[in-house]
């Protein structure tokens, strides 16, 4: 009779074989967690403030998400679109800013957006943008511009963080009106 703690060694190989199976992919909130540790130790205030700033983005999106009942919070596809979101308020924001002749601001802004596109993906080429719309529209039977709205979401949900939707829109709406 065993009294210790360990596995029998016939279940160590089923063990291994569950684990072995299971793919190990960094997640994006693992990704903002290490970039925050690391500059922390740097002293990188620039990236601490910003990945400090996409958390709170994120808890945010969190809490919404719970109380209309998901309980993990959002999804990857979901933070990947918060992160876009944040590089389009910051575009507007350097925009405003260089109106305004304040070019300080708009650099600082400017040095967030290259830290919040660290954790999205490689943005798509046009070329790759036009195939996906192409392919999604023959996926769905897309004939006409009434077909619009299903096919953006298929590509939203296919395509979050790694395309312009405001391209892929303009795209579409050319493939179905010519």
């Amino acid at each position: 009779m065993r009294k210790s703690g360990c596995l029998k060694p016939r279940l160590v190989p089923n063990l291994l074989m569950i684990v072995n199976s299971v793919q190990v992919t960094p997640m994006l909130r693992d990704e903002l967690n290490q970039a925050m540790k690391q500059a922390m130790k740097a002293k990188d205030t620039r990236v601490l403030t910003t990945v400090r700033l996409i958390n709170a983005a994120i808890k945010q999106k969190d809490i919404e998400a719970r109380t209309d009942g998901a309980d993990d919070g959002i999804s990857e596809a979901d933070i990947q679109a918060l992160l876009m979101k944040m590089i389009k308020q910051r575009l507007e924001s350097i925009a405003i800013y260089k109106d305004a002749g304040r070019d300080e601001q708009a650099a600082a802004e400017q040095e967030e957006i290259l830290v919040i596109e660290r954790f999205l993906p490689e943005p798509m080429s046009d070329d790759d943008m036009r195939d996906a719309v192409n392919s999604a529209c023959e996926e769905l039977g897309a004939s006409g511009i009434k077909d619009m709205g299903p096919v953006m979401n298929t590509l939203r949900t296919r395509y979050a963080g790694q395309m312009d939707m405001a391209k892929a829109s303009s795209m579409l709406k050319e493939r179905l009106t010519g």
